[in-house]
């Protein structure tokens, strides 16, 4: 029939239905293109473009349903379900960047790679798989695709289209739904660049503890872009705010010390991505940050962060050259780039 109607009005007009479990949908008997829908006592018409309105997103993902829908399963449905959760958090919102605001699948050397980028954050997991394929789904096509998987018994991932080597739909069929995107245009950036492969620093901890953490020194700060510099060493990771309102520390095996500043809502997404305990590697505090946990893998870039011997060195030295003039306009002067520096320089790697 070729018929088209809005998927949230008819969501909401299914869930309204009651006196049945049973939903019949046939095509009406008056020779109008619209459809019959029948559910116990209840009889409704849905016309073509009901609920479809001038801001209604069009949705590029096609949806079967089949009750005796026989599939073999090469994918553990819990598994894909939370690498599709564990890097959607990481693409891009700007409009300006559509490559990134996909989530990169690529099949090969027996591994199903899902890859996701913001910029600043680069999130990596990889699952067992044989076959070869690649394909850009926009992250808002996978929304509750995690929690539909979770709920199936089995799943299987394909890609389909004349050339796999080349971006083509993505297809993943369970026992009752098939869901099938096609690819969006664009060349993803070549990630295996951006991971690091040598570190000086290492530590191991509990993500829910230092969730915990970061959550307490956001409270003494003001606005989003709060910075944490992280310090490991000694069996411990001292987290803290720049300006030594406060700080926590979190027990940690460590190996080698190091100090990192990183933005706290970034750090503090990557934590609740892992759970559990997670590994972190630092080379230095101007190189990307690695956290990882059983294959799944996380890149941050710090913030960039001045030496703290600089500030009270140079405060001294200034003192003497200041006291003739006006000593008052020399206090707001250290105060001002101090500002700056808690905003910017979020160096971009993707």
């Amino acid at each position: 029939m070729d018929l088209t109607i809005g998927r949230r009005g008819f969501v909401a007009y299914l869930k309204a239905l009651g006196g049945s479990n049973i939903v019949k949908v046939v095509p009406s008997a008056n020779g109008c293109k619209s459809l019959k829908v029948n559910c116990g006592a209840n009889t409704g018409s849905l016309a073509d473009s009901q609920w479809i309105g001038e801001k209604t997103p069009i949705s590029f993902c096609q949806v079967r349903v089949s009750p005796n829908n026989s599939i073999v399963p090469n994918v553990g449905t819990t598994e894909l379900a939370e690498a599709i959760a564990r890097v959607l958090p990481f693409t891009s919102k700007d409009d300006a960047r559509p490559v990134l605001q996909c989530v990169y699948f690529v099949a090969k050397g027996g591994k199903l790679t899902l890859v996701s980028a913001d910029g600043f954050r680069l999130a990596i997991i990889s699952l067992d798989y044989d076959g070869e394929g690649q394909a850009l789904i926009d992250h808002t096509e996978l929304r509750g695709i995690a929690s539909a998987l979770n709920r199936a018994k089995r799943a299987r991932v394909s890609f389909e289209g004349e050339d796999v080597s080349k971006t083509s739909s993505l297809v993943i069929d369970t026992e009752l739904i098939r869901y099938k995107w096609v690819s969006n245009g664009g060349q993803y950036p070549d990630y295996d660049k951006l991971i690091p492969s040598t570190f000086n620093t290492y530590a191991s901890f509990d993500a829910i503890e230092a969730i915990r953490a970061v959550s307490t020194l956001k409270a003494l700060c003001e606005g989003k872009d709060y910075p944490i510099d992280l310090t490991i060493g000694d069996g411990k990771i001292v987290m803290a705010d720049p300006d030594n309102i406060g700080q926590t520390e979190l027990p940690a095996s460590t190996e080698g010390q190091g100090i990192v500043r990183m933005q706290g809502q970034y750090l503090a997404d990557v934590l609740r991505a892992c759970g559990g305990m997670v590994d972190f590697s630092l080379t230095d505090a101007s190189s990307p940050v690695l956290f990882s946990q059983n294959g799944y893998q996380v890149v941050v870039m710090p913030m960039l962060r001045a030496e703290a011997k600089a500030e009270p060195e140079a405060e001294p030295e200034a003192e003497p050259e200041a006291e003739p003039e006006a000593e008052p306009e020399a206090e707001p002067e250290p105060e001002k780039p101090k500002a700056k520096k808690r905003k910017a320089k979020q160096p971009v790697t993707v």
